[in-house]
């Protein structure tokens, strides 16, 4: 019989797992066709991975390719397998992990940007204020009357969060946005 050393590590448990949470930003290229959207939804809804904003644009008009930027949280396995999984779809031509990109770079994140429709409606004081507010964020009146106004605001999604929290008490009353746009740092494409 032979003896076992009981303290020996196993080769199974030399890889260090983690089962933290993170937010990632997935770009993938892809055909630009009918039903390449609902493949890729399909995919995270099948499976129930959360979608935490999307967005997709037609980026290269003579190859007919489109860009879908997608942020979503998982832990490292998860966003391992959901990027394994996309990039065995059919009309998918490439899936990168723009935020592996970014820490490989030793940066925090990609360039990120968002933008958002804000509608708030008000008269005086509170007027006032959000449109002193507006001015701190760097967001634009695109539309106003006497009793309401558009803000246009880009930034991160940090960003558009906090504005929209400061002006629900203001007279918030529509936000639309777009979803995250989102860029690797330095000089390489996709």
């Amino acid at each position: 019989m032979n003896a076992q050393n009981v303290d020996a590590p196993s080769a199974y448990f030399l890889a260090e797992v983690s089962n933290e949470i993170e937010t990632h930003t997935l770009s993938l290229l892809v055909d630009n066709e009918p039903g390449v959207l609902a493949r890729v939804i399909g995919l995270f809804s099948g499976r129930g991975y959360n979608i935490d904003s999307l967005t997709v644009s037609e980026t290269e008009h003579e190859k007919h390719l489109s860009r879908i930027t997608i942020v979503t949280t998982g832990t490292p396995m998860i966003i391992e397998q959901i990027r394994h999984q996309l990039d065995r779809l059919v009309p998918v031509h490439r899936v990168t992990d723009l935020t592996v990109r970014a820490r490989r770079a030793n940066q925090d994140k990609p360039l990120e940007r968002e933008l958002a429709l804000v509608k708030v409606v008000g008269d005086g004081d509170k007027r006032l204020e959000a449109l002193r507010l507006g001015d701190a964020f760097r967001a634009t009146v695109i539309d106003a009357t006497t009793d309401h106004f558009v803000f246009e605001i880009t930034g991160r999604t940090s960003k558009i969060e906090q504005f929209i929290a400061i002006m629900k008490p203001l007279g918030l009353v529509e936000v639309s946005r777009t979803g995250v746009a989102a860029v690797q740092r330095g000089p390489e494409g996709l």
